[in-house]
């Protein structure tokens, strides 16, 4: 394994993630709109990889975020804290009217034929109000930090929370840490920041200091400008990993310095039963997980669990099939869960991972 120089343990931290923390407000399979009571989700695609890692495989890991001094972040703080993830916090006063908020995810989970519905409300920010220079990068790496970590959604939040993850994966680098980005292109998001030439332009400038990249091929056609087949072609199967593999040459010509890509593959029969498989290319070789067949209770968080169990196996010397699986399997048992953050052991993943069954364990 030449193509990452993984960094020996003994860092202050094993992981750390840059992103908005978000509240998911969760009526089970109850429409919204019909809905009485909901239970509450501490979540954020960044964060979630570092609790996934922290409360799952014992990582020693952190979080850099906004945090709002009223009741809903002391809410999201104390569930931070739970999780044993490390917080370096920008504060944000509230004004008791207006804000700025911590972002709230409305998403049912659905049910057979029906499927999910997420909407939101990030009126008015506090992670979106992130810019340069609100993190001291050089106290927070003083103790060292292996792999480092953001992705597409924090980064098209605004205008300056783009140039603080350039900022960040820059301050990484410079600490000898890995740097993973997952694109997770979301057009509307940049759509209130100039579209999708302005997406291109900031994801570039991100991606010239990343090491490994998180995304499909919509994400890397879209996020990344790279040619590749029609992404909206319902006949093509989820599961053809062809598509994939076929835009990877391209996508690390357009930028050398990434040394691994990795997907999750799903193929979505009801709300509730999912083909499930993922791939990696790693060092220019290419690697398939299984698929597996799936008993979905909430998909939210399935692909943040598949890059946690990656980033975990590759920071424990495991081969890149072995972290594929590792990453593969954590990603299943999650959309076993209710929530956005693993309830996994690591010998429950580690079991999956090797072709365990769901037999009653006595």
């Amino acid at each position: 394994m030449t193509s990452l120089p993984i960094p020996n343990p003994g860092a202050e931290l094993d992981f750390l993630s840059l992103g908005a923390l978000v509240h998911r407000l969760d009526p089970g399979v109850i429409p919204f709109r019909t809905a009485a009571s909901f239970d509450v989700h501490v979540s954020g695609g960044e964060y979630n990889c570092a609790a996934n890692l922290a409360s799952c495989f014992g990582l020693k890991t952190g979080v850099a975020t906004a945090m709002v001094d009223n009741g809903i972040g002391e809410l999201i703080s104390r569930q931070v804290r739970a999780m044993g993830v490390r917080p370096f916090y920008k504060p944000f006063e509230h004004d008791g009217v207006r804000g700025p908020n911590m972002a709230t995810v409305y998403s049912d989970r659905g049910q057979g034929v029906r499927p999910p519905v997420v909407f939101y409300n990030r009126a008015n920010e506090a992670g979106a109000m992130l810019k340069p220079g609100d993190f001291d990068w050089k106290a927070i790496f003083a103790g060292g930090c292996r792999w480092f970590h953001s992705g597409g959604i924090f980064a098209a939040l605004s205008e300056t929370t783009s140039e603080l993850v350039v900022e960040g994966m820059k301050a990484a680098g410079e600490a000898g840490a890995i740097r993973s980005f997952d694109l997770n292109y979301r057009a509307k998001l940049w759509d209130s920041i100039g579209g999708l030439a302005q997406g291109q332009k900031m994801i570039a400038q991100i991606a010239e200091h990343v090491d490994v990249l998180i995304g499909n091929e919509e994400d890397l056609q879209k996020g990344l400008g790279v040619k590749g087949p029609d992404v909206e072609n319902k006949d093509d199967s989820k599961l053809n990993t062809d598509n994939f593999f076929n835009m990877i040459d391209a996508a690390v010509k357009k930028f050398p310095n990434i040394k691994a890509v990795a997907t999750t593959l799903r193929e979505v029969h009801s709300t509730n039963r999912h083909s499930w498989s993922a791939v990696l290319w790693y060092d220019g070789k290419q690697y398939v997980a299984p698929t597996a067949k799936l008993d979905v209770i909430d998909r939210i968080g399935g692909g943040d669990g598949f890059a946690s169990g990656l980033v975990y196996g590759l920071l424990n010397g495991r081969t890149p099939e072995q972290s594929l699986r590792l990453g593969w399997a954590h990603g299943a048992l999650l959309t076993t869960f209710p929530g956005d953050v693993s309830r996994a052991s690591l010998a429950e993943v580690e079991a999956f991972a090797k072709g365990g069954s769901a037999r009653v364990q006595r």
